[in-house]
């Protein structure tokens, strides 16, 4: 059976989901869950970090010619990039990891 959210107004075509897909919203709460996730802070200076996005980097050299086209063939690892606005400190985390 279907149900509304209270919060956006979103049909959820499945009663199995008990969240809405599109706020995050609990069914039969008016408001989104708060975040229980706390700010990841810096080692050095314990300022909170900021999150830059995810950069990739991979093992070994481009190939000539074959350009980007041979990086479909190389190890590739992508990691979450965080900045403390503070200090300047980098750190890197495996996706997802520096959410927590």
């Amino acid at each position: 059976m279907a149900w509304k959210c209270q919060n956006c107004s979103t049909e959820i075509d499945e009663s199995s989901f008990e969240v809405c897909w599109n706020c995050g919203c609990e069914r039969g709460q008016l408001k989104p869950a708060e975040s229980k996730a706390q700010a990841l802070k810096c080692l050095r200076c314990e300022s909170a970090m900021l999150m830059l996005g995810s950069k990739e980097f991979h093992e070994g050299t481009r190939w000539g010619a074959l350009g980007n086209f041979a990086e479909l063939l190389v190890d590739k690892q992508a990691l979450d990039m965080f900045a403390c606005e503070s200090c300047g400190k980098v750190e890197f985390f495996l996706p997802g990891a520096g959410a927590r």
